[in-house]
């Protein structure tokens, strides 16, 4: 599935979509934790932001119930660098990627974009 993340000055990146299908709009905001990726899915602060996670590769110890911050994902969106499709970790219940898809409602976006941080720090065009 093909993602797009188009900004307020025209600039557009492309990139590969996971979770749930549907558009979204937000804040853009950085997050540049190692770990806790579900905390911050689920963490009501995050309401309605597309948050991009600097970490280069999300999802690789997967999710499970203990870990959420409240009932439901509060963000808007997610932009990665790599979205982990397999967990290894011995408290993983669900893959990320499933968890993303089946707790949505649609607003939900992943993706995958290795050009975006740079312009969205310096606001070069």
């Amino acid at each position: 599935m093909q993602a797009i993340l188009a900004l307020e000055d025209g600039r557009v990146f492309r990139g590969k979509g996971y979770g749930a299908k549907g558009e979204c709009s937000g804040e853009v905001v950085f997050n540049t934790s190692i770990t806790g990726y579900q905390e911050i899915f689920t963490d009501p602060s995050y309401a309605g932001k597309i948050v991009v996670l600097t970490n280069p590769e999300i999802g690789n110890y997967g999710t499970n119930p203990e870990d959420n911050e409240s009932t439901r994902p509060y963000i808007e969106g997610l932009i990665v660098r790599e979205f982990s499709k397999v967990s290894s970790n011995w408290r993983s219940q669900q893959v990320t990627d499933e968890f993303m898809e089946q707790s949505q409602d649609g607003r939900h976006r992943s993706r995958e974009s290795r050009q975006h941080q740079p312009h969205l720090r310096l606001g070069d065009g």
